[in-house]
């Protein structure tokens, strides 16, 4: 029998462009994807989230300048069995 544990993962889809309320969307690797501003840290989740089809949770780092997407993954957790002592004759 195995439990299970939700891992979050955090990815990085958008770095702050000053001044203001502007943004741009970044790759994987942290490069930007086409060079577009955005104005608006609403307008640019959605963008996100309609070039990607993606429908979760974003997480917001305000002084670093970054916009995350919440990806969550199930980990299967193997349960470890008690152990037995033949001292107690469970053997």
């Amino acid at each position: 029998m195995t439990e299970g544990a939700i891992q979050e993962i955090n990815i990085l889809i958008a770095n702050r462009v000053p001044p203001g309320d502007r943004w741009m969307l970044v790759d994987e690797n942290g490069k930007p994807i086409n060079g577009e501003v955005i104005e608006g840290i609403i307008e640019a989740m959605s963008e996100y989230m309609r070039s990607n089809d993606f429908k979760g949770d974003y997480r917001l780092s305000p002084l670093a300048g970054e916009i995350f997407a919440v990806k969550e993954t199930y980990l299967e957790v193997p349960k470890v069995k008690p152990k037995k002592y033949d001292l107690y004759g469970e053997l």
